[in-house]
């Protein structure tokens, strides 16, 4: 296409000067070269900006996506425990992904939280992803950045559309905890007939004995956080078709950040199941960590677990029922603590579109501490 507006363009031009050159009375074949001339290195610039804007395919190449959900929530607190009764927009997340190349990626995540950030306000803003993907070859690939730890179903996969409950279940929240990402860099891809593998160095937690050595309180979400001691992640999957079984192990060699010298070393292992049969579907996982030191022994924080099993029917393709039973203890050691936590929920979803839903599910809880909330969740959730 350039090479025919070239020629077009010159046999005009080349006919325009040799109209005023007939009526030039002098000089006239070097005043129609040095036209031509500059004419053709304007023609050639202007082809070269051409040549340098982005065609169709790669403007394209840029994807922006999202999620977010509503909850409302209307829990009677017993034994001391608080009641809730809020509305609250939890989430507005975008994402911003760019296709540099056949193998080269990027991909971005921004989340709101609780809609209201700032001082004194109870929300945040938090970049919970921003890492490239490089492809080695088409099964296995290198990622570096700020990215999702690969533990877990929920920490990975948390669109509204993609679970049931209106909150993110208990165990994935207070024992993996989601949502936990880290700066770092590792390889992930595919080995053999549905196996696939995700293997990371990366930033650590850095609990402390004020939050009992909890994970989630120890999560630096990347923010100047203390890398003294990093962490590595190996996760390994598989599946076939309507069933996917994985599991995670983590170690960090110092959980504090070496702020806390009666703390050390500590283990995550992790292992979970999906299964899907028609309109019946079972979740299920368990997840356990492991942590040396006298100090989080002496807290009884030198074990802390959870488990739940979430079966679900969907009588008809748009709603979907489900009930979960959750049990996690943040201090489950040896000395018999009244920390474990038990909780029941059932409830339904509609999906009108595969990417928007509304949840209603009612939660029961049974905890040794004797400090219960017990009632009604409501919600609603897209992603795009």
């Amino acid at each position: 296409m350039n090479h025919r507006i070239r020629k077009q363009y010159r046999a005009t031009v080349m006919a325009v000067l040799i109209f005023l050159g007939a009526a030039v009375v002098c000089n006239a074949a070097d005043t129609i070269d040095t036209r031509v001339g500059e004419l053709e290195r304007k023609l050639d610039a202007a082809l070269g900006m051409l040549a340098e804007k982005p065609s169709g395919a790669e403007a394209s190449a840029t994807h922006v996506g999202g999620y977010g959900e509503m909850h409302y929530n209307n829990l009677e607190g017993e034994g001391g425990a608080s009641d809730a009764n809020s509305l609250d927009f939890h989430r507005f997340v975008l994402f911003v992904d760019h296709e540099f190349s056949d193998g080269i990626r990027f991909v971005s995540e921004l989340e709101v939280e609780h809609s209201l950030a700032g001082e004194g306000k109870p929300g945040e803003v938090e970049l919970e992803q921003a890492y490239l993907d490089l492809d080695i070859n088409d099964d296995h690939t290198v990622r570096a950045g700020l990215f999702l730890i690969p533990v877990g179903i929920i920490n990975r996969t948390h669109e509204p559309p993609t679970f049931y409950g209106v909150e993110r279940n208990s165990v994935e929240k207070n024992i993996i905890p989601s949502t936990w990402w880290e700066g770092g860099a590792g390889v992930y891809g595919n080995l053999y007939k549905g196996f696939s593998y995700g293997a990371y160095l990366h930033s650590g937690l850095g609990t402390s004995s004020n939050s009992t050595y909890a994970a989630r309180s120890g999560r630096q979400k990347v923010a100047k956080a203390d890398a003294s001691e990093i962490a590595g992640t190996l996760a390994l999957s598989w599946s076939m078709a309507g069933l996917a079984v994985g599991g995670a192990a983590q170690y960090q060699s110092d959980i504090t950040q070496g702020s806390d010298s009666g703390a050390g070393s500590a283990w995550l292992g992790e292992l979970h199941a999906e299964m899907r049969r028609g309109p019946i579907a079972v979740r299920a996982l368990y997840g356990q960590w492991e942590i040396d030191g006298a100090a989080p022994k002496a807290m009884d924080a030198d074990r802390q677990y959870g488990w739940y099993i979430e079966p679900s029917y969907k009588p008809i393709e748009k709603v979907g029922v489900f009930a979960r039973y959750s049990v996690w203890d943040n201090q489950a050691g040896s000395s018999g603590t009244t920390s474990e936590r038990t909780q029941i929920d059932v409830g339904v979803n509609w999906w009108p579109h595969e990417r928007v839903v509304f949840k209603a599910d009612y939660q029961l809880q049974d905890n040794k501490s004797g400090k219960d909330q017990n009632g009604v969740n409501l919600g609603l959730g897209y992603n795009f």
